[in-house]
């Protein structure tokens, strides 16, 4: 049975994940740096970790090889949203959203790889980006950079590591109603202000990318690698009709 290692697991996405990799026979360790958010989850295993933190990122995959084997997926969900210009971003805030997002998904790629490299076993992982990365969203240059970086990290790493047989893929998604998007959400009048923003219309959900990540990291998609996967109603490609 193969073994996943859900960071972020605590989340809205992270347990939509776990529960979808759950049913199609993967055990999960969901990792989270709140125990207490992690009760109720449906993962085989919970992990108490900092993956921003390289030592934190370590433990986790330790942790995870030592109560449910080697995990051969990875699924990378922590992420922050930061709405503000440049110049009224803080050195605080540009930092804690670099390490939330940025940092954690370097230092989980790298521990992630290393212990796969040391078993010489193939795996996959699929980590989380934001439409912001791709296109420009007025007041998001933190998280947008931060996001890019991880965008450009597993272009280069599904590079280094495909001789390994190591498949690295991202998804990139718009606004999606979860719990980490509530303050974006509080009102009737805000969710329908941020569904119109969308050709297809409505907000995207947890369930509906947990499904995507869940056939990027099946068998299916073998061939799959380095890729970004926008899930988003088409608000990078296509322009909405305005009526």
């Amino acid at each position: 049975m193969a073994v996943a290692l859900v960071t972020g697991g605590a989340g809205g996405l992270g347990r939509a994940v776990v529960d979808r990799l759950q049913r199609s026979g993967t055990q999960c360790a969901a990792v989270s740096r709140s125990a207490q958010r992690l009760a109720g989850s449906a993962a085989a295993a919970s992990i108490v970790a900092d993956v921003s933190t390289a030592d934190g990122a370590q433990a986790a995959v330790a942790q995870c090889r030592s109560t449910l084997g080697l995990p051969t997926v990875l699924v990378h969900c922590p992420g922050s949203i930061l709405l503000a210009p440049a110049h009224r971003t803080t050195e605080a805030q540009w930092r804690a959203t670099l390490a939330a997002n940025l940092d954690s998904a370097f230092f989980m790629l790298r521990a992630w790889t290393a212990a796969l490299l040391e078993e010489k076993q193939p795996g996959t992982a699929v980590f989380v980006s934001t439409v912001a990365a791709q296109i420009g969203v007025a007041n998001h240059e933190a998280i947008a950079a931060a996001k890019g970086g991880i965008e450009a990290m597993v272009r280069s790493a599904a590079a280094t590591y495909a001789p390994q047989c190591l498949r690295i893929n991202a998804v990139a998604t718009g606004l999606m109603d979860t719990p980490l998007a509530s303050g974006l959400l509080r009102s009737d009048a805000l969710r329908e202000a941020s569904a119109k923003q969308y050709p297809i219309g409505g907000l995207g959900t947890a369930d509906e990318l947990a499904e995507l990540i869940g056939w990027l990291v099946s068998d299916a998609a073998r061939r799959v690698t380095g890729q970004v996967w926008t899930v988003d109603g088409g608000f990078t490609a296509i322009r909405p009709l305005v009526r």
